[in-house]
């Protein structure tokens, strides 16, 4: 009987216990540190006022500090860690972006548009290189957006190439990092957005929720708790909810915990949160490192502290990171800034500039002529004089835009590396980093069309935002889509004026993406606009690549080198730079005259369609009127 008895007790004993262990691991709490964005920027950068901000050897040291308090702390990033200053022109032959990442000890990052940017062969030879290197990288996580598979759109030897780098370094759809017994499963998304902006990537892009959901049923299924569910999302947040795609994936997807959206380069003050799950951004470069803490509670993790730790001069570096920084920067000038002349180092000084020029952001975030714009596309025009000496054509325009402006010129000193952090992106034909110049003939129509792009797609999408050489044109906000421009001319060297001729053939010159986009107008603006490259004879090109500008020795005229030699010859940046000229005049009246103007054929269908709908409201009007009559004259 006390046998009995005893069993009973121990019995009980057990239940309870197995009734508080899962009470038990719920406690306590969870940190995990992040960023986003990185773009390249190992060194810290220099914004407009001369403050510095970012940079990887002050950002180990705030790692450092955080898991010092945080011991089981997680340190993850959400793509885009390449592109956007010299560094990455070893991104293909030395890995530098994950290699430091590695040495950081970050434990997950995913893939971002930029990381494509080199085409699949320039990623399969990056993740080659990080392997062969030795030393250690992060994991890298997505799920949806691989190359394609044996009898799939796409599938042949840049698929094979890519599958076999993938597979070479690690690739995974998720991994589990255990820290403080618990299990972190981390996995990585591709957004829509960034997909469309990596148009040359090569790979099967799958619908970001329902990948998402079945890899969260994958974890639940494979994870054991205790377990928090990680996302590392590169589609972004935006203001407008419905295209808040990062939001939008929380809402749609059960069981993620922790997302880290990424691509729009938000900066968050606090976490959005979307049911059960928490949406974080930290912005981009390095400017913060992110912080959240949660609790683990019995009834799902709450928020405890969210932090924005900024990365300035208040931040010291951290000295081996530094010193990496520094073996780097030699392997930029020795295999990338020597094709460029002997000399030419990262910190070379090549024109000091007096103007205050407006930051990369204020350059889209509103509609205007940008003096930084103007001077973009003026050196086009330059390069291509150097460039085909006394075989030179005249140009009639050149162009750039918003999307492809990565940063802003500070003033004083401007070095190698600054200009080239302003037209960072791409990689030409030669397999060289940078973009090259394309030269291309555009009727007048079709230039007329460009000016409407600018006008009425950039409010739809900020980075479509054109800044010219060799016009001007007026535009006004409130007239009706695809019809606000209301004037535009050619601007003439001697800075005449002169008509634009429709079916006249102009030379246009802008960089190579910029020129895969122009193809692209068509669709932006569901089909009434159209922009159709052509060569001197008129006819549609179909491969850019045939139209790329050439210095004499046969090498591509690279968009940043562009720039840097039109300010080492004027020096000192010219004051007509310090404001706008009146190539783009923005006109916001409400003048009816004004508004109707030239109007187009879109401007009078919308008109016809508001006449018929009050047409339409004045007759029902009557007709009720009629029987409220009606009614009344059968009472009495």
């Amino acid at each position: 009987m006390k046998l009995k008895k005893l069993l009973c007790l121990v019995m009980a004993l057990l239940m309870l216990l197995g009734l508080a262990l899962p009470a038990a691991a719920a406690n306590g709490q969870v940190t995990v540190l992040f960023t986003h964005d990185l773009h390249s920027q190992l060194l810290p950068a220099i914004d407009e006022t001369g403050s510095s901000y970012g940079g990887y050897a002050r950002l180990m040291t705030a790692i450092k500090q955080q898991k010092k308090l945080h011991p089981n702390a997680l340190l993850v990033d959400s793509g885009d860690f390449s592109m956007g200053s010299l560094f990455q022109t070893v991104y293909a032959t030395d890995a530098a972006e994950l290699r430091i990442m590695g040495a950081m000890g970050y434990d997950a990052t995913t893939f971002g548009n930029h990381e494509f940017d080199y085409r699949t062969q320039g990623l399969a030879d990056m993740l080659n290189a990080a392997v062969e290197s030795g030393e250690p990288v992060p994991p890298i996580v997505v799920t949806n957006y691989k190359p394609p598979k044996l009898g799939e759109e796409g599938y042949g030897p840049n698929a094979e190439l890519a599958w076999t780098a993938y597979q070479n370094y690690g690739v995974q759809d998720y991994i589990v990092v255990e820290r403080g017994g618990v299990n972190f499963a981390i996995f990585g998304i591709m957004g829509y957005d960034s997909h469309e902006c990596a148009p040359t990537s090569g790979m099967a892009f799958q619908d970001p929720i329902l990948t998402a959901q079945a890899t969260v049923d994958r974890i639940e299924a494979e994870v054991p708790q205790p377990r928090v569910v990680v996302c590392l999302s590169h589609g972004g947040t935006n203001i407008n909810a419905k295209k808040s795609e990062d939001e939008i994936l929380a809402k749609q997807v059960e069981g993620i915990d922790l997302m880290v959206s990424s691509h729009t380069h938000t900066v968050l003050e606090k976490p959005i949160q979307v049911g059960g799950t928490y949406i974080v951004s930290c912005g981009e470069y390095s400017k913060n490192l992110g912080v959240i803490t949660l609790d683990r509670t019995a009834e799902g993790l709450k928020l405890a502290d969210y932090q924005l730790i900024p990365i300035n001069d208040s931040v010291e570096e951290d000295p081996a990171i530094a010193a990496k920084i520094e073996e780097y920067k030699g392997l930029v000038e020795k295999n990338y800034l020597s094709r460029f002349g002997t000399g030419l180092g990262y910190d070379t000084v090549l024109a000091q500039n007096p103007v205050a020029f407006e930051s990369q952001n204020q350059m889209s975030s509103t509609h205007h002529e940008s003096p930084l714009g103007n001077l973009i596309a003026d050196s086009y025009v330059e390069a291509v004089k150097r460039a085909e000496g006394e075989n030179y054509i005249p140009v009639d325009f050149a162009l750039t835009a918003a999307g492809v402006v990565r940063e802003s010129l500070p003033q004083g000193g401007l070095t190698v590396s600054n200009i080239f952090n302003v037209s960072s992106l791409g990689i030409g034909p030669d397999g060289v980093p940078g973009y090259p110049l394309v030269s291309v003939y555009i009727t007048g129509k079709d230039l007329k069309n460009a000016f409407e792009v600018d006008a009425s797609v950039q409010p739809l999408m900020s980075a479509a935002q054109l800044y010219f050489s060799g016009m001007t044109f007026t535009f006004n906000p409130h007239r009706m889509i695809f019809n606000k421009v209301t004037d535009c001319a050619q601007v003439l060297p001697d800075g005449s004026r002169v008509p634009i001729v429709d079916d006249r053939l102009y030379r246009v010159v802008t960089g190579m993406y910029c020129g895969q986009m122009l193809g692209a107008v068509n669709g932006k603006s569901f089909g009434i606009l159209s922009i159709t490259p052509r060569n001197a004879a008129g006819d549609p090109i179909e491969n850019l690549d045939d139209y790329i500008v050439y210095n004499p020795d046969g090498t591509e005229v690279k968009e940043w080198y562009a720039l840097a030699s039109y300010l080492q010859e004027m020096g000192t940046v010219d004051q007509r730079y310090a404001a706008p000229e009146g190539r783009k005049v923005v006109d916001p009246s409400w003048n009816p005259v004004k508004l109707l103007q030239g109007a187009n054929y879109i401007t009078i269908i919308a008109l016809a369609v508001v006449v018929l709908l009050i047409i339409v409201i004045i007759l029902i009007v009557r007709a009720i009127r009629r029987a409220v009559r009606r009614r009344r004259a059968n009472n009495i």
